[in-house]
């Protein structure tokens, strides 16, 4: 249970790396499709193409989840864990807990979004 955590826990530490990713493939003109046919099975705007409908996939299931949570997990997973707004310090002090009472919040938060994140239903 402990490795199925870590996971979650580096899956959200790369959603802001994906939503750059995602942010600079937007910024990249449309590919363009003619009618020449290629010798291989894909050509470089249809793996482009493929690779942002992944992304925005990907950050659709994690967006979903972290919505599906309730707000106090929320904004200890974005906040903390995502964006890195605030340090370990800075968070037991907003919300006035020990540093052993926010490990514990932001585990069970983990646990909720792997549930909601698996199984795609609110916890």
């Amino acid at each position: 249970m402990r490795q199925d955590v870590k996971k979650i826990c580096n899956l959200l530490k790369q959603y802001a790396k994906l939503k750059r990713d995602l942010t600079a493939f937007n910024q990249v003109s449309s590919p363009s499709f003619d009618g020449v046919s290629s010798h291989s099975s894909r050509n470089g705007a249809e793996s482009r193409l493929i690779s942002h409908v992944d992304l925005s996939y990907q950050l659709k299931e994690v967006e979903d989840a972290l919505n599906a949570i309730d707000d106090l997990d929320r904004f200890i997973l974005v906040e903390y864990l995502i964006y890195k707004h605030y340090s370990r310090d800075e968070m037991c002090h907003q919300l006035d807990i020990s540093y052993s009472g926010f490990n514990c919040l932001k585990n069970k938060g983990l646990e909720r979004f792997k549930r909601v994140y698996k199984k795609g239903e609110p916890t």
